[in-house]
């Protein structure tokens, strides 16, 4: 990945002598374009990156919560447009809106895969709604941390990028003036964790294709036994000839881990299933009468609207 000091400069700033802080300078300018404010009523202000030139963009699913109706997203040339949430990845704090608009400025995405301990990030955001505002420092850490239902890992990047309510959704950017990361949230009161690009690219990707589905209907439940307390999901309907009824799944069934990742909540069961494509085998964790039992399940493509 290029540092700073080996970004070629445009001739303009090569004439100025202009050295490694105008580069900068002018990268930040390129991706600015590329970087919205995001309005929700009655959750303040946040930011997110256009993600292809015809009007996708990428924000926090935290940013946009449960809204289902149109958003306010502010462009960078000054246009208020409406957004629509067209998906949500609750365990990665991902969501993608999407804008009637076309011939917009995306962001490149750069190989967060490939990002190192101790090279010079930035971030832009809204921080208390001030537009458009810079923070620079480097990455500290790059891993995963517990998922919020005790499932897979999520990936996150570390850095000392200086994040305050409004960042939220906005690019962390490499010295090559690419995102490889979506800003999330305060790490430990002065770190911070932002979403790699790489995770992004592929749950996009994922979106291109029909969903997984069990033809299920779920509500959470608390479970007790002698020594502690869990949580499952309650199978309260199946639709007829799906694919949970044809592996033996029967109302009253408590779904409580799927191939061994526990499922306390609805959320936990879709993103279980958002990693998975229709015909691939899953298996289900199942108390049935005080035991159990373990179904494997062929996926369905579920029916897009």
């Amino acid at each position: 990945m290029a540092s700073a000091a080996s970004i070629p400069l445009p001739p303009r700033l090569e004439r100025l002598g202009g050295g490694a802080s105008n580069a900068i300078a002018y990268l930040i300018q390129q991706v600015r374009p590329s970087v919205v404010q995001i309005q929700v009523h009655g959750r303040g202000v946040g930011a997110g990156v256009i993600w292809d030139s015809d009007g996708g963009i990428v924000t926090n699913r935290h940013v946009v919560g449960e809204a289902e109706g149109p958003l306010q997203v502010l462009l960078g040339d000054g246009r208020t447009m409406a957004a629509q949430v067209v998906r949500r990845h609750p365990a990665a704090d991902l969501a993608l809106l999407q804008i009637p608009a076309g011939g917009l400025q995306p962001a490149s995405a750069g190989d967060s895969e490939a990002l190192r301990v101790g090279q010079l990030v930035f971030a832009i955001g809204h921080p208390w709604g001030q537009p458009d505002v810079v923070t620079a420092g480097i990455v500290s850490g790059a891993g995963d941390t517990p998922a919020r239902w005790g499932g897979r890992p999520v990936d996150y990047i570390r850095s000392d990028v200086r994040l305050a309510p409004g960042n939220s959704g906005g690019p962390l950017i490499d010295a090559a003036g690419q995102v490889v990361g979506i800003n999330s949230m305060i790490w430990g009161g002065d770190l911070s964790a932002a979403i790699p690009s790489h995770v992004v690219q592929r749950w996009l990707a994922r979106g291109q294709a029909p969903p997984a589905f069990l033809g299920v209907e779920l509500r959470p439940v608390e479970l007790r036994t002698q020594r502690d307390r869990s949580a499952g999901l309650l199978v309260s309907g199946l639709r007829a000839d799906g694919p949970a009824e044809r592996a033996g799944l029967l109302l009253g069934d408590v779904v409580v881990g799927v191939d061994g990742e526990p499922v306390p909540e609805p959320e936990a069961l879709a993103e279980a299933l958002a990693a998975r494509q229709p015909g691939e085998t899953a298996v289900l964790e199942v108390v049935r009468a005080g035991a159990i039992q373990r179904l494997e399940v062929a996926l369905g493509a579920a029916a897009r609207a």
